[in-house]
């Protein structure tokens, strides 16, 4: 707002400095003072309504030049803004393609998901087949270890028997046996008569 003052005032005294030098100017202002464009107020000297003249139509020179500059402004202001909706939209467009991106992801998050649920029931399935084996493989083999010590326990027992002395041992306690009956008793309580 001072700098306006300022230049009014330098305007008034650019103004009055050439009407006094210049009496061409003056003489035009003077000339040109009744038809001007505002009523100059009576009682003011010719040199005062000669300024007001010049200020009038100085003024109205500056305030076409300051609507052309404003317009331009305006227009440049205008591009600007348009190039501004152009960014927002470049940026919106950017924008939605980060979201498509997203999107992607996630998909893409959804699918190791997938198959990381996958792996983990196949790692499942695996324990449990494995698990089986090894309690079938266990239980078979405690199944034929017992098995196999029974029948080698009963095989055993015959080949001593068959071919051991114990068999003519017991036929000498029977024949013994028969001689004394006390050791008779004892016999039959064992189930050896």
């Amino acid at each position: 707002m001072k700098s306006f003052y300022l230049v009014l005032v330098f305007i008034i005294i650019s103004l009055y400095a050439i009407s006094a030098s210049v009496p061409v100017f003056a003489e035009k202002g003077r000339a040109g003072s009744a038809s001007s464009s505002i009523p100059l107020p009576s009682g003011l000297s010719k040199d005062t309504q000669f300024v007001i003249y010049y200020m009038d139509k100085r003024f109205s020179e500056i305030q076409r030049e300051m609507d052309k500059r404003f317009s331009e402004i305006q227009r440049e202001m205008d591009k600007r803004f348009e190039q501004v909706d152009k960014r927002f939209e470049q940026v919106d467009k950017r924008f939605e393609q980060v979201d498509k991106r997203f999107e992607q992801v996630d998909r893409r998050f959804e699918d190791i998901n997938e198959r990381f649920r996958e792996m983990l029931n196949f790692m499942w399935i695996l324990a449990g087949i494995f698990t089986t084996l090894t309690a079938v493989v266990i239980g078979f083999a405690y199944w034929d270890r017992r098995t196999i010590i029974r029948k080698a326990r009963d095989e055993a027992i015959e080949r001593i028997e068959r071919e051991g002395r114990l068999q003519d041992f017991i036929r000498a306690l029977r024949a013994f046996a028969e001689k004394n009956g006390e050791f008779a008793k004892i016999l039959k309580s064992f189930n050896l008569l």
